[in-house]
């Protein structure tokens, strides 16, 4: 018999230890198959309004489901808003250089302050001409490094325009095709004549020291076009007065970028996984709200829409946590953790929570420009954690992902039992 009661335990602590390392793989392995496929090319940097955007949410929604959570959004996990409108040239948008049909998008793109209006000429370059097109070479403009290069080609528009030009072609720009159309959703003042951007390629040809007269045919139209985001929302209904939501980006601020997203597939996998932990749970004293958020790098545009159309009553939300960047957690280096001076609970909360594998440093003083800001305008108290905003895969430190989604879960299981935390406006 005394050989029995020793061995008991024994075994027990041993089967204990081997279930634990067992999960963590299980996670680990979890956290480096959603961050690998997030950071994939297919995604080509899960942009907002983008397809990668798309694939990402369809793969996030997916995987709620696959835990048995129930789906909170306005069309199944899926919510759906708008960034902002922009505009983007028309079908009937188009330039002919002699022969050539340029490509808008492409090779050349009207600027946000362009009138809306056709013009033909023969250009000869460096010869401006009353009541033709004038060709100006960026690289000998005159720049101002206290405005915006935008500013300054609205600027040498109106010089053209009031020197009698017709339209106003600009070369040898330094900007990418991607920056010149971001530009369009921005409203400048309009131009009274067109203004066209042509890329590099384009650019050598104007540029060439053989070039003779060119036949330049342009017409500048635009189309109206909304860009629109989708936050992904899952619920774990138990039945409980509080709810506590848990929040992670997963947007990129590239637009349409064939680079990888190194922004945030970290805080998205650690998200998933604490909701399959959650779900497989017996932490019933609180609901769940998990939310994978798009629009952040859009003025945290996904979160604000959320808390602004909620489809849970914000008044019965215990606290928000939420996730952004902890996929670089080296060893010996800190969490940093937002946000604790909103509850005066929190304080005695993490250091229950808190495991030696994982030094903290608090920030009670202010509120980060992520997705938790929003909960707070709604005197909700908030948590956020970071520890840089680079998740390549290749970078990842796994197991320091691990420590950050366990001290998330630890943090719930904390306050399973207690009342609902009180919330603090912090001051600066």
């Amino acid at each position: 018999m005394k050989k029995i009661t020793w061995l008991l335990p024994l075994v027990f602590v041993t089967i204990y230890v081997h279930a634990q390392r067992k999960e963590d793989r299980k996670t680990i392995g979890n956290l480096q198959l959603h961050i690998g496929y997030l950071n994939s090319d297919k995604l080509a940097g899960r942009s907002t309004g983008a397809p990668g955007e798309q694939l990402a949410a369809a793969y996030i929604a997916k995987q709620l489901q696959q835990s048995g959570l129930t789906p909170m959004g306005e069309d199944g996990f899926l919510q759906t808003f708008t960034v902002k409108e922009t505009r983007e040239p028309a079908a009937s948008c188009h330039m002919i250089l002699n022969e050539d049909k340029l490509q808008a998008g492409k090779q050349f793109l009207p600027l946000p302050f362009s009138a809306e209006e056709p013009v033909k000429g023969d250009v000869i370059p460096n010869v401006n001409e009353p009541d033709n097109i004038w060709l100006i070479n960026v690289a000998e403009m005159d720049t101002d490094n206290h405005k915006s290069m935008l500013e300054q080609y609205l600027q040498q528009t109106r010089i053209a325009e009031k020197s009698g030009a017709s339209g106003v072609v600009f070369y040898n720009g330094k900007e990418s095709i991607a920056e010149v159309n971001l530009w369009l959703e921005q409203h400048p003042t309009p131009a009274g004549i067109p203004a066209v951007w042509v890329s590099n390629d384009i650019s050598k040809k104007l540029n060439a020291e053989d070039a003779g007269t060119f036949t330049i045919n342009l017409q500048v139209s635009f189309k109206a076009i909304k860009r629109s985001g989708t936050n992904v929302i899952g619920y774990i209904d138990n039945k409980a007065p509080r709810t506590i939501i848990i929040g992670a980006h997963y947007d990129y601020p590239g637009w349409e970028t064939t680079a990888k997203a190194e922004d945030n597939a970290s805080g998205t996998a650690a998200l998933l996984e604490v909701a399959r932990l959650l779900a497989a749970s017996r932490l019933h004293n609180n609901n769940y709200i998990i939310i994978a958020f798009s629009g952040k790098e859009q003025g945290l545009s996904g979160s604000k829409y959320f808390a602004a159309h909620s489809t849970v009553n914000l008044s019965q939300v215990n606290y928000m946590i939420n996730m952004d960047g902890i996929g670089q957690l080296d060893p010996g280096a800190s969490l940093q953790i937002g946000g604790t001076g909103t509850s005066p609970g929190w304080s005695a909360i993490l250091q229950q929570a808190t495991t030696k594998e994982l030094p903290l440093v608090y920030d009670s003083t202010g509120i980060s420009n992520s997705d938790h800001a929003s909960f707070y305008k709604k005197n909700i108290p908030v948590l956020y954690f970071s520890t840089s905003n680079t998740s390549s895969s290749n970078k990842i430190n796994y197991n320091g992902t691990l420590n950050v989604l366990k001290l998330v879960y630890n943090i719930i299981d904390k306050t399973n039992d207690k009342d609902k935390l009180a919330f603090t406006t912090i001051t600066n």
